[in-house]
């Protein structure tokens, strides 16, 4: 979740500890706000271990931190907890996956959610898919992104190539 941030935007994140949620944004190596409230703060790791270091506002908390597939495991003062992390660009791809419009027809047409370039269209018309299979994948800022069927449906129409260029919302896939 850390490293060194250049002169970018602030990272900004969607955190869910249990059944707590928290807006999260990263604005350098020692700025963090957290749902509004900045603190200082200064994250280490120790010895090359999952052990972590945090110093949050002058109080000294330590840490073991692991991933395991999507979450984080974080075991702190002998309480497991599971944290789930979804970055700002993560959070607007399933916005978008799921702002996917759906015709008069009961046609569900695919959208870029933002320019890019694609890299793999695993889908050809008349080809029956299921929820979650890749539709297609498209590059955007150095990224690549898997845009996936929201359900079950077949593949009515294919807009799009290897190596198109496409704008955001341009409609790539249509399912019925």
């Amino acid at each position: 979740m850390g490293g060194t941030l250049g002169e970018n935007a602030p990272l900004k994140y969607k955190v869910r500890v249990g059944a707590y949620a928290y807006a999260i944004e990263i604005n350098d190596d020692h700025s963090v706000v957290i749902d509004g409230q900045q603190y200082q703060v200064d994250f280490r790791a120790v010895s090359g271990q999952d052990l972590y270091s945090i110093l949050i506002g002058g109080h000294s908390h330590a840490a073991y931190v692991e991933q395991d597939n999507s979450e984080w495991m974080v075991l702190h003062q002998g309480n497991l907890h599971t944290v789930h992390v979804e970055d700002e660009r993560s959070q607007l791809l399933k916005k978008w996956s799921t702002d996917a419009t759906v015709s008069p027809t009961g046609e569900f047409n695919l959208t870029a959610p933002m320019p890019g370039l694609v890299v793999s269209v695993p889908v050809s018309e008349g080809q029956r898919v299921s929820r979650g299979d890749v539709l297609v994948i498209l590059e955007s800022m150095k990224m690549q992104n898997e845009l996936k069927a929201s359900h079950d449906s077949l593949v009515k129409r294919v807009n799009v190539k290897v190596d198109d260029s496409v704008e955001q919302k341009q409609i790539m896939v249509i399912l019925e």
